[in-house]
């Protein structure tokens, strides 16, 4: 009989434990993972010729509820979904809708007028237009041939 002798890699362990901790959040319910997550609304972020343009999923939210402002570059968007009081004895099958407070930040990649930024939320969609700033906007350069 011949021994064989095995090496194991030390880093091999570390790379089990991560992937059996991966599994273990996504078999998670998804209420159950939110609780430790939070929840964060879904962003289209995108630049125009003169502005800046930022859209925010926030399906079911009142005005009261959306917090926005702007502050060193930066978009803050916060605000709280408040959870749905169910009757009592009532038996929840699933529950996939996130409910609690969220924040998002966006830094944007040029100067803004912050003083004309303008929000409207209609339909469960928070769009808010942020003007760039004159030396923010690109400027047409004259060539002149002597």
């Amino acid at each position: 009989m011949k021994l064989t002798r095995v090496t194991t890699w030390p880093t091999l362990g570390r790379l089990t434990d991560l992937r059996d901790e991966l599994d273990r959040l996504f078999e998670a319910p998804a209420a159950r993972a939110s609780e430790f997550l939070g929840w964060s609304p879904a962003f289209d972020v995108y630049e125009e010729k003169d502005n800046f343009v930022v859209k925010a999923e926030l399906p079911g939210m009142k005005k009261e509820d959306i917090n926005v402002s702007f502050h060193d570059g930066s978009l803050v968007i916060s605000g709280e979904r408040q959870n749905e009081t169910r009757n009592e004895g009532t038996e929840v099958y699933r529950a996939e809708r996130f409910f609690g407070k969220f924040q998002r930040v966006v830094t944007l990649p040029a100067t803004v007028a912050a003083d004309k930024v303008k929000a409207q939320y209609k339909d469960g969609i928070l769009t808010i237009t942020l003007p760039k700033s004159e030396e923010a906007k690109p400027k047409q350069i004259e060539v002149n041939v002597n």
